[in-house]
């Protein structure tokens, strides 16, 4: 099988929606409504016959003459997502309603303390059930049924995964949180002793959905797959698809293979906290403002192709654009282009598709050489404002040429430089001094803002590239010389955590990451107490960072010290593993652990005494799926593409992962999750 029968695989399970839409009122939760946008998005609903479209919510129903209703939903069918569909229906005029949930039938029985093997789908039907009472007559129709609508397709390499955006490996201090449950003498000496039982009903629900959705998209293709994994995370989920009730049978008589591995994200910080990855794609979606309810995609202001006045302060009354083009082949392909390149190709490609699709339309177009500058860029969208049938085609590339210009020209992008630049030199530093040292050179970095409520210089870092700038050097903490005085570090930590502190509590407004950092949802509510208390937390955080790969026997470093002729350098751990898969030696690797469906393996362990059985390695077939839990950043993409390319050209790699990191998801993700209880919508 090629990545191509892959590539179908989001739409498939979409289509099993739609064929279900016609006429109907479609209800869809935001997890949902994020993989449809980019699986062709609303249109696709509406060219299928629905009615209407509209969020799930208890504040939503359908009018007096829409007798049916569609529910899309990315949870289980009980507590709250049960609250909101009896709401919605009590409401309504409804004779009819289909309901799809991601979640599958074993996932259900599960939730419900149900271990027996049943026929057929109880736990639907019973809710089909409820349904007809909810509508007020037994005879009218209700449907209810499984449909992975899980990733979303980013790109034709890339499948996201937003249901399980805020899934993350877990910490040491998530380690203490299960320790503390558990009898003295039953206490896991490291996270890669947890097993899944251990864990809370709704991660183990969580890690089971997620498992739940790769077998799916390997049973749709008729794949076997061999896992592997790194990491605890990765572990549990690769246990887990390895272990899944129906893979069993699919492995025995699937014509297709592929290798998939699972990569813990917290193995490599560095990488995903950094500024180096020359991405245009990384900045974009840094400066620009998140779509309401999404985790990837950003606004697009499009004021520029009116003749609205720009308003400051005031709410816009014009809808966003965004980067998800998926009606469009030619702003698809742009698209892919600007995820996987530098950002210098990039930003040539958005010009060059902007001037085509202008003298394709005849506009008086002034064709510019050089460095591409955001002037440039606006002056040739300008070109399509009066022309409605032009911009009418164009609109998708355009929308592309908008994000460009306006984050090459946003006020905080002098930032990302200045972030970047500090790197290099943290780097460098690392090599030439013990950790209290280099934490030294942060201190002058934080500083409150000015009493007039602005940063002295554009490239100053606020507390958001703070606490990033923060997680990349201590991810890197293992690196440091030896020190002499350990008490020296502790002093300089507590003068970095009273100084950011200060300089969140000065600050004239909260930004979404410190409101959750500090639980307060405007700065009035902010005492420089609960700013102290969050800032402690974090540090209890950071110092565990460094340790992620302590298990690791071999890629156990993601840092070069400087030899005196190169200098220091990060050594992303992606490259790492692949270039650890595709050696031409082909050995087997201490850490990428092979995750198979139990017995099978012991058999061969005890054949191998007396005959040479070798073990699946991850490069044996020509398909490969790396899966990274946590997330994974758009300048990895392009570095997975090239050492594929060096290495082993003949290869596909699929990328699946939970989401696209920018360099501020991770303080998020590692200071304000919860990772070990996830909102499952119970």
């Amino acid at each position: 099988v090629s990545a191509s029968g892959f590539t179908c695989f989001p739409g498939q399970m979409w289509d099993r929606v739609l064929s279900k839409v016609k006429k109907a009122v479609v209800f869809m939760d935001d997890k949902c409504a994020e993989s449809l946008h980019w699986n062709g998005g609303a249109t696709s609903v509406f060219e299928s016959g629905a009615r209407n479209l509209k969020q799930f919510s208890s504040f939503e129903a359908g009018g007096e003459n829409e007798p049916k209703a569609v529910f899309v939903v990315s949870t289980l069918l009980k507590g709250r997502t049960a609250d909101i569909i009896q709401d919605i229906v009590g409401l309504s005029h409804f004779q009819y309603c289909v309901v799809f949930t991601t979640v599958a039938h074993s996932i259900h029985l599960l939730a419900n303390n149900v271990t027996a093997e049943l026929e057929g789908n109880p736990v639907f039907e019973q809710f089909e059930d409820k349904l007809c009472e909810w509508m007020g007559d037994m005879n009218y129709t209700a449907e209810v049924m499984h449909a992975p609508v899980v990733f979303a397709p980013v790109s034709p390499q890339l499948f996201l995964a937003p249901n399980f955006a805020h899934l993350f490996p877990l910490l040491p201090r998530d380690l203490e949180t299960i320790n503390t449950k558990r009898p003295e003498k039953r206490r896991f000496g490291s996270l890669t002793d947890v097993d899944l039982h251990s864990l809370s009903p709704e991660l183990q629900i969580e890690i089971k959905s997620l498992a739940s959705a790769v077998n799916s998209m390997f049973e749709s293709t008729s794949t076997r797959e061999e896992s592997f994994a790194l990491g605890p995370m990765s572990r549990l989920i690769a246990g887990e698809l390895a272990n899944h009730p129906q893979a069993k049978n699919r492995r025995k008589t699937a014509p297709n293979k592929a290798s998939i591995v699972f990569i813990d994200r917290t193995l490599d910080l560095t990488g995903a906290a950094g500024h180096h990855g020359d991405s245009l794609v990384e900045k974009i979606l840094t400066v620009l403002q998140p779509f309401p309810g999404h985790t990837t995609d950003v606004q697009v202001d499009m004021l520029e192709l009116t003749n609205l006045q720009h308003i400051p302060d005031s709410q816009p009354t014009l809808a966003p654009g965004c980067l998800a083009q998926t009606q469009s082949s030619t702003a698809r392909l742009l698209w892919e282009t600007m995820l996987a390149s530098k950002q210098k190709e990039a930003v040539m490609e958005v010009r060059r598709q902007l001037v085509e699709a202008a003298s394709k339309e005849n506009l008086p177009i002034k064709m510019g050489l050089g460095r591409v500058t955001p002037e440039q860029l606006c002056s040739y969208v300008q070109l399509f404002k009066s022309n409605w049938g032009a911009l009418e085609s164009h609109c998708a590339v355009i929308q592309l040429g908008l994000a460009t210009a306006q984050t090459l020209r946003h006020p905080t992008l002098p930032r990302w430089d200045s972030c970047l630049a500090f790197e290099r030199l943290l780097l460098q530093a690392l090599g030439d001094s013990d950790f209290a040292g280099v934490l030294r050179q942060l201190l002058p970095l934080m500083k409150p803002q000015s009493s007039s409520g602005s940063r002295s210089g554009e490239e100053e870092c606020g507390p958001d590239e703070l606490l990033v700038l923060l997680v990349y050097l201590y991810s890197l903490a293992g690196e440091a010389q030896i020190a002499d005085d350990e008490e020296e570090e502790e002093k300089v930590e507590r003068e970095l955590i009273g100084a950011l502190t200060l300089v969140i509590t000065r600050e004239t407004e909260l930004s979404p990451l410190l409101q959750k950092l500090t639980g307060c949802g405007s700065i009035e509510e902010l005492t420089m107490e609960r700013a102290h208390t969050a800032v402690e937390g974090v540090f209890d955080t950071l110092r565990e960072l460094s340790h992620a790969r302590d298990h690791l026997k071999q890629l156990n470093s993601v840092y070069t010290a400087s030899d005196g002729v190169h200098q220091a350098m990060y050594r992303p751990f992606l490259r790492q593993v692949l270039e650890e898969i595709f050696h031409p030696d082909r050995p087997e690797s201490p850490d990428i652990e092979h995750m198979s469906g139990g017995l099978t393996d012991m058999l061969k362990t005890g054949f191998s005494m007396f005959m040479k059985v070798s073990r699946p390695h991850p490069s044996d077939h020509a398909l490969l799926f790396l899966f990274l839990v946590g997330g994974v950043t758009p300048s990895e993409l392009r570095l997975i593409r090239e050492v594929v390319s060096a290495h082993k050209p003949g290869t596909q790699v699929l990328v699946l992962s939970t989401r696209l990191l920018r360099p501020t998801d991770v303080p998020e993700l590692l200071f304000t999750t919860q990772r070990l209880v996830p909102d499952i919508g119970v």
